[in-house]
């Protein structure tokens, strides 16, 4: 690790401290040439993960892109951010489980459907509606009584 301050290359970590998630390793250092600390900080390397697109370009998971969507999807509804955070977390997780390189856009706007219909179903519909291009109002009304098929299934099952 070369001194921000001289230069030199040579050093010796004086302290470490392990971040709350564990995720990040903050390290003291202490130039053996001039004297001066400084902090490191190490952290394991991810795997990019890909999106491949419609037209078959390929492009970096961007967690902020997502995230936007979802909470266009979400806004005045009462969804914390702190859920849709884990979400996202979830998601890079299993990203990162099962060394996912790419994942077709089509994939990952299902999973985020699928994770929609379990926490809001005013958002659901909204980013379907947009994710899968309604073409009409037959299309919507389509994903409409499906939504509403499901929880009356659902309700019998409870009772």
């Amino acid at each position: 690790m070369k001194c921000p301050f001289c230069a030199h290359v040579d050093n010796k970590v004086v302290d470490s401290r392990v971040s709350k998630d564990a995720s990040v390793i903050r390290r003291r250092r202490q130039c053996l040439d001039c004297g001066q600390r400084f902090t490191t900080y190490e952290r394991v390397e991810e795997l990019e993960t890909y999106v491949v697109k419609k037209d078959g370009s390929r492009e970096v998971y961007d967690r902020n892109k997502v995230k936007s969507g979802i909470i266009k999807a979400l806004q005045k509804r009462p969804v914390s951010i702190t859920v849709v955070e884990e979400f996202l977390d979830n998601l890079e997780t299993q990203f990162q489980e099962q060394n996912l390189r790419e994942i077709p856009a089509k994939d990952l706007g299902e999973m985020v459907i699928n994770w929609l219909r379990g926490v809001d179903d005013v958002a659901y519909v909204r980013f379907a509606s947009v994710y899968r291009e309604f073409r009409d109002v037959q299309e919507f009304m389509h994903e409409l009584e499906g939504l509403i098929a499901a929880r009356k299934d659902n309700a019998k099952h409870q009772s």
